[in-house]
């Protein structure tokens, strides 16, 4: 699906719009404009240059626009006015023509809900349920206020993950950048001392050796290697089989297992509170929250879960029996169920699992530095016992 810019006037007042529309050809979209009551004065393709990867919608564009959309929509504004108001404040090129687009949309007649759809790479299913129980239930403002929040303890939460793993990468960068340096700078220097005097190499030194001969004389075949490897695993990746793999080995990982549970049931938990506090139905609730945890194993877990209360189960029932959905989740259905507080039972589960995710980020953080000094002693030793005692040993010989 290809991004088209386009310049149309409203065939009822003759208005000048301007905005973005998806489509797959230039002939389709402006089909399109002409079915939504446009008529098209130019349309041409999007470009996909380095500007545009810069302007791509981003999770704090969209946190920004919600707060802001859900303050002028609270305080009375029309939702027009809101959208107009808020696209006048938007830096982000992107944003502000997906914001444009759906101004165009509410103001042609068209749902809210709708116009918000017709943009499923920015806004996610569960963003857009909310929205329209918002919009049926007469509580848009507050939709709009559970779902930046959402968002922000979902972004806070991958910014914990992602900033335990920057020390381990910065240290791996390290320690490869030094034995680079080592192989190429101090090994050379070691074989021609030991040639100029006709000695005989230790076997570690001459392992360094023929190491530093491999990457002088085939770092392109080392290079052609890594390239293949890299481009055939994103590949695989893109592939059902390459999906469920990465899914698997996240939820199987050793260390990182609990995890990237917690993390997919915290979102499960919290999600299924947002919605069912917005009045949107239990079976509706577990496919869309499902889908929000964003691992294929997981999702089928709760669809499963998700026939079992179309069956006439109640939710805590349908939840059991499921090896990567733990306990507290259908403890505290269950609980909810009793006391008719569902989705007050299933945020204080999600709390829950928010919290552990904390102390278990800082746990796996504070066990990855003592992994990575071990590498950083065993390349020391290496290199002490590969270079600097041969040294040591043939400056005592003479």
């Amino acid at each position: 699906m290809k991004r088209f810019v386009y310049k149309a006037k409203e065939q009822s007042s003759g208005k000048v719009i301007k905005g973005t529309i998806q489509a797959e050809t230039e002939r389709i979209a402006g089909k399109l404009l002409v079915d939504r009551g446009y008529v098209p004065e130019s349309i041409k393709e999007e470009g996909k240059g380095f500007g545009d990867k810069i302007n791509r919608v981003t999770s704090r564009d969209r946190i920004n626009f919600t707060r802001q959309f859900a303050t002028l929509v609270g305080a009375g504004l029309p939702i027009a006015q809101s959208l107009r108001t808020v696209s006048e404040q938007t830096q982000n090129k992107a944003m502000k023509a997906v914001i444009e687009e759906i101004l165009a949309e509410v103001e042609a007649g068209h749902a809210l809900g709708d116009a918000f759809a017709k943009h499923p790479d920015v806004f996610s299913n569960v963003y857009l349920s909310l929205i329209r129980a918002g919009e049926v239930s007469g509580t848009l403002d507050e939709s709009l206020k559970r779902i930046a929040s959402q968002e922000e303890k979902d972004a806070k939460m991958m910014s914990n993950i992602k900033g335990a793993m920057v020390m381990p990468i910065i240290t791996l960068v390290v320690i490869f950048a030094v034995f680079m340096y080592m192989m190429l700078a101090v090994v050379p220097q070691v074989e021609s001392l030991y040639q100029d005097l006709g000695e005989k190499l230790p076997a570690l030194t001459q392992a360094f050796v023929s190491i530093k001969d491999f990457i002088i004389n085939f770092w392109w075949l080392a290079l052609l290697i890594l390239a293949g490897i890299v481009v055939g695993f994103m590949q695989f990746r893109k592939t059902e089989q390459g999906i469920r793999m990465a899914a698997k080995i996240k939820l199987n990982i050793p260390m990182f297992n609990g995890l990237f549970r917690m993390l997919y049931m915290a979102r499960l938990t919290r999600i299924s509170q947002i919605l069912l506090s917005t009045g949107v139905a239990v079976l509706d609730t577990l496919h869309i929250a499902g889908e929000a945890t964003n691992n294929v194993i997981v999702i089928e877990e709760i669809n499963d879960a998700a026939e079992k209360v179309q069956g006439g189960k109640a939710m805590s029932e349908a939840l059991k029996d499921h090896q990567y959905i733990l306990p507290l989740v259908y403890q505290m259905a269950a609980i909810g169920e009793q006391s008719g507080k569902m989705d007050e039972m299933l945020g204080k589960a999600a709390q829950v699992f928010e919290d552990d995710l904390d102390e278990k980020v800082a746990a796996i953080s504070s066990a990855i530095e003592p992994v990575m000094m071990i590498l950083l002693a065993i390349m020391a030793g290496g290199l002490v016992g590969g270079i600097l005692f041969p040294i040591y040993a043939l400056v005592n010989s003479i």
